[in-house]
C-alpha cells in the first residue's frame, strides 16, 4: 500500500478548500447548544452561525478550514497541518 496517497485523504474528503485572504480570522471556539455545534467564535470575537461561518470561509474570511458535507449538511472542518492543538474538535466551547 502506498502511504503517500493516504496522507491527502483528509483534504480530498473536503467539499471545498477556500483560499483565505491576508487578514482572515481564525476559529478560536465552538458555539454549542445541547452539545451540538451551532456556530464558531472567530479571533476577532464575533460568533457566527454555522451558515454564516461557511459563507465567511468561502469568501476568504476564515483561515485554516475547509467545507465538508455530511448527510446533506455542510460544516467547517480544520485543514490538516500536522498539529492537533488547533483542530476544531479540541477548541473550547462558548454559548451562542
Amino acid at each position: 500500500m502506498n502511504n503517500h496517497n493516504n496522507t491527502n485523504l483528509p483534504l480530498r474528503a473536503m467539499k471545498e478548500i477556500p483560499q483565505p485572504h491576508a487578514n482572515a480570522q481564525r476559529i478560536v471556539a465552538l458555539a454549542k447548544e445541547n452539545g451540538r455545534i451551532t456556530g464558531y467564535q472567530l479571533s476577532d470575537g464575533r460568533i457566527l452561525s454555522k451558515e454564516e461561518g461557511i459563507r465567511e470561509a468561502r469568501s476568504g474570511g476564515i483561515a485554516g478550514v475547509g467545507v465538508s458535507e455530511r448527510r446533506g449538511s455542510e460544516y467547517l472542518k480544520s485543514l490538516p497541518d500536522g498539529t492537533s492543538s488547533n483542530n476544531l474538535s479540541t477548541l473550547p466551547t462558548v454559548t451562542g
